[in-house]
């Protein structure tokens, strides 16, 4: 669970530590306090985007920092070589200016998109944007996987549809009208033809850049070689360096008879005396070896301007062209025997999409029982939540195969006794929506491990008893969940187990925004002020004091 949540120059908030406990924490305040830079702050450290507006003004950094308890070894840490420390979880951003971003896990850094791997998997988060998502009917069958656990079979089923879109793809690049086909069999024998005629072979280019370069430096190369083979082998006029290495090894053959310390060097220096002859009978072989011919520069010249002009058609290399000139080839056969090809690809085609159909259809079945058992919680939810005469169905439509399978889903309502169902966004009202979501939330937090829910502002549009059973259905979810919630209303503040006010106050020009965990008292007065407004009056205190011993 979320233990510990430190802020620094975050918006109006300049620093707080917040404590959370277990069971259910509510936090209030007056609109615009601040609540929703704290939820913000959360988001931050889930890997949620994070501006450089966030930043306090004056301030180069914001800093978010939290402190999680209870967490199980989840594979993240092993996969991203994250230490993994039984106690605490430590997670921690900072935001620049720049906008560049700073994120730790337990001391070691990660990026934004690795920090909300790990954040999916620790808190999350539900606002009234989750609300508006029951409007839009595309999500609906991903609410129904979610809650069906279906991974296995949706998987089978994408594996087999994947296989159908390949095989359609095949069968459309093959299917072109004659005068297409003819203009590109044209196209590939002309280029089979240029290319065969060339008879490149691999490495080619390479091999004559490298001839060319020796042909083009020929004398300066023969040159060379000359002055380094009259250098070893000495002339007229001067003894070469051979000459010179036997005579030092002859000197000190001479000595050794008076110190045989000096044999060693005797034998290093006949060991080079011969290793230089070696030397010099291979760079005056390269040297007799050396032909330059005009003629043979010209040619090699006119071949690689055959390359060269092929090169800015096919292919950087004579490899590169070997290898067009072989696609060129399959694609000239496989247009050739398109027809033959195309037949095999119906047959083939025929056999996929049946398959496909089958893991449809075993997906579906999955999905039917799930809608149900979904439909029968989400009522008896909604039963809890001062709703028990909502009824709530999961509509299926089939449809041709699709990326995710061949269903349509929806959820339809109705909102009171004799109303046909209908879809959510023509019959629920806020509040009712507001419950809806709720109820749902409640129901598929059951399928997941995540330790922490926070609940932001869920409760829009709710009042009087339907807000009573609201909290009471927060408070009961807060056994199992460690539940966070952002409220506006005295009833569920009431039933929080960890009540924490949030106020915002002017000190020297500057607006500063605090967080304060509340005791019996201070939760008293709070509730009193939700009750009543800035007049707190020993009325709504009682009604305060009545609702915290409810």
């Amino acid at each position: 669970m979320l233990s510990v949540l430190h802020i620094e120059n975050v918006a109006v908030i300049e620093r707080a530590d917040i404590v959370f406990d277990a069971g259910f924490n509510v936090m209030t305040g007056e609109t615009g306090a601040g609540k929703s830079i704290v939820i913000d702050s959360i988001g931050a450290i889930l890997g949620e985007r994070a501006y450089r507006d966030v930043i306090r003004t004056g301030c180069d950094k914001a800093f978010v920092s939290a402190v999680f308890t209870g967490i199980p070894e989840l594979p993240w840490f092993a996969e991203n070589r994250v230490e993994y420390d039984p106690d605490e979880l430590m997670v921690q951003r900072e935001i620049f200016l720049d906008g560049k971003n700073v994120c730790r896990v337990n001391g070691r850094p990660v990026t934004v998109a690795t920090l909300k791997k790990l954040g999916l998997q620790l808190i999350n988060i539900h606002g009234q944007h989750d609300s508006q998502q029951l409007f839009d009917e595309s999500s609906h069958l991903q609410y129904l996987d979610l809650f069906a656990r279906d991974a296995a079979e949706l998987a089978a089923y994408q594996a087999a549809f994947q296989v159908v879109l390949q095989t359609r793809g095949e069968m459309e690049r093959l299917s072109m009208d004659e005068g297409e086909k003819l203009r590109r069999v044209e196209t590939l024998q002309y280029q089979i033809r240029e290319l065969e005629k060339a008879d490149l072979k691999p490495g080619e280019d390479e091999q004559l850049e490298a001839r060319r370069k020796r042909l083009q430096n020929g004398e300066k190369m023969k040159s060379g070689l000359c002055t380094a083979v009259d250098a070893l082998y000495g002339g007229e006029d001067s003894d070469g360096a051979c000459s010179l290495l036997q005579a030092a090894e002859r000197a000190v053959s001479s000595l050794c008879r008076f110190d045989e310390s000096l044999e060693p060097y005797r034998v290093r220096l006949s060991d080079a005396a011969y290793s230089l002859q070696d030397l010099t009978e291979e760079l005056r072989a390269l040297r007799d070896d050396l032909s330059f011919s005009e003629e043979e520069l010209e040619a090699l010249e006119t071949r690689l301007d055959t390359i060269h002009k092929l090169r800015r058609k096919y292919g950087a290399t004579c490899a590169d062209m070997l290898e067009y000139l072989d696609r060129c080839r399959g694609e000239l056969e496989e247009i050739t025997f398109s027809d033959e090809k195309l037949e095999q690809l119906r047959a083939q085609l025929d056999r996929q999409e049946a398959a496909a159909r089958e893991a449809g259809l075993a997906l579906r079945a999955v999905r039917m029982k799930a809608a149900e058992r979904l439909a029968a919680r989400i009522r008896s939810e909604l039963t809890q939540l001062d709703m028990p005469k909502v009824q709530f169905t999961c509509q299926f439509a089939e449809q041709t195969l699709s990326p995710n399978g061949m269903d349509e889903v929806r959820f339809l309502m109705s909102a009171n006794v004799g109303e046909a169902l209908k879809p959510m966004s023509k019959v629920a009202s806020g509040g009712e929506l507001a419950r809806i979501m709720l109820a749902m939330k409640n129901v598929l937090a059951e399928q997941d491990h995540v330790p922490t829910l926070i609940f932001d502002e869920v409760d829009a549009g709710v009042s009087g008893q339907a807000a009573q059973r609201v909290g009471e259905k927060l408070r009961q979810v807060a056994r199992t969940k460690q539940i966070l919630c952002v409220t506006h209303l005295a009833q569920i503040a009431a039933l929080a187990d960890t009540h924490l006010h949030i106020t915002k106050a002017e000190k020297d020009g500057r607006t500063y925004t605090s967080v304060t965990p509340l005791d019996h008292e201070g939760r008293k007065h709070e509730i009193a002020r939700i009750i009543g407004g800035a007049v707190i009056t020993e009325t709504t205190l009682r009604s305060a004091e009545e609702m915290l011993h409810h």
